[in-house]
């Protein structure tokens, strides 16, 4: 690969390679509309009030309209502009058009202006300081995306616990990287499973790196085979492939996905004190719930976590004059 072409491929993702903030290192969210608006808004809210050092970016594409970047400037979150990513060949997300916008999540790799991005979901909620994610040891742009750590993430459960049918087959609990952590629950907390654990595929709700423009290029030359049109999970399928084996598995506390929780799915390695970042897939999103629906027996209790946080935010919010309904 020549720098000419590294130079390309990042161009495509990061026009404008330049830092909208002092730090070196950066938490980045993607938003490309305002259903997930409040949750973006929660998030740098509970990453503030957990006492990070880091500035949250949120990076918006073109569809995000004027009242979510009023909301944003109002905020004083800071903001990039990033193109939308799609693959050269497309693969049909009707069971899951969530899919579309999770290509757009490889972005980061590509943020050559900045040492360290942890990319986090605008569905996540930090409950305790995780700014040790900015340390954690990673190759060096200079390893050109062929080292043993080329990014850090947790597994993706592949227990499918709600028996959505389109899934993949092989998407059982047998073949869970978190089932292969139940025998010793204390070490769970602290050492994530192997890269190679289960299916080998992380999650893409967090994601830890070290920009590189040969990295990246690595993606780009995926996104334009014909390979993803086999990639069911969009991101999370192209960097377990492209990268197999040469990502860092994290505890699940860092992406704690709201299903682990669940009676029968990992509760067998949950503990509520020590997560520090739950990750609300699938829907409803806690944001979408009345107040009836907050009154209804067998409630995601997790849900109230990021209610009380949320609560907190708009209460300092209306004492600022801030009233969006965001």
């Amino acid at each position: 690969m020549t720098a000419d072409n590294a130079s390309s491929a990042i161009g495509a993702a990061n026009p404008t390679p330049e830092r909208v903030v002092d730090s070196p290192k950066v938490w980045t969210t993607l938003i490309t509309n305002t259903d997930y608006l409040s949750g973006l808004l929660t998030l740098d809210y509970s990453l503030k009030l957990a006492g990070s050092k880091y500035p949250l970016v949120a990076l918006y594409t073109e569809s995000f309209p004027k009242e979510g970047h009023d909301a944003l400037d109002a905020r004083g979150i800071p903001k990039k502009s990033i193109p939308y990513l799609l693959p050269k060949t497309a693969k049909d997300f009707t069971n899951d058009p969530r899919f579309y916008d999770c290509w757009s999540k490889l972005t980061p790799f590509s943020l050559v202006e900045y040492e360290r991005v942890v990319q986090l979901d605008s569905d996540m909620l930090c409950l305790q300081n995780m700014d040790e994610l900015m340390d954690i040891p990673l190759d060096a742009p200079s390893a050109a995306g062929k080292g043993p750590r080329v990014f850090a993430a947790s597994h993706a459960c592949v227990c499918n616990p709600l028996k959505k049918p389109h899934y993949p087959r092989d998407w059982i609990p047998e073949n869970c990287a978190f089932t292969s952590q139940h025998g010793e629950p204390e070490k769970a907390q602290v050492e994530g499973a192997p890269s190679t654990a289960g299916l080998a595929m992380p999650n893409g709700g967090l994601q830890v790196v070290n920009p590189s423009a040969d990295a990246y290029d690595m993606i780009s030359n995926a996104m334009s085979s014909e390979a993803t049109s086999s990639y069911e999970f969009s991101d999370q399928s192209l960097l377990g492939d492209v990268f197999n084996g040469r990502w860092v598995g994290i505890p699940y506390i860092y992406n704690a996905l709201k299903t682990l929780r669940w009676k029968g799915v990992h509760d067998a390695i949950w503990r509520d004190d020590k997560v520090k970042n739950v990750h609300y897939i699938l829907a409803p999103k806690p944001w979408d719930e009345t107040n009836e629906d907050k009154k209804k027996e067998g409630r995601d209790e997790s849900n109230q976590w990021w209610w009380d946080i949320n609560d907190k935010r708009l209460a300092e919010e209306q004492k600022k004059g801030i009233k969006d309904g965001f």
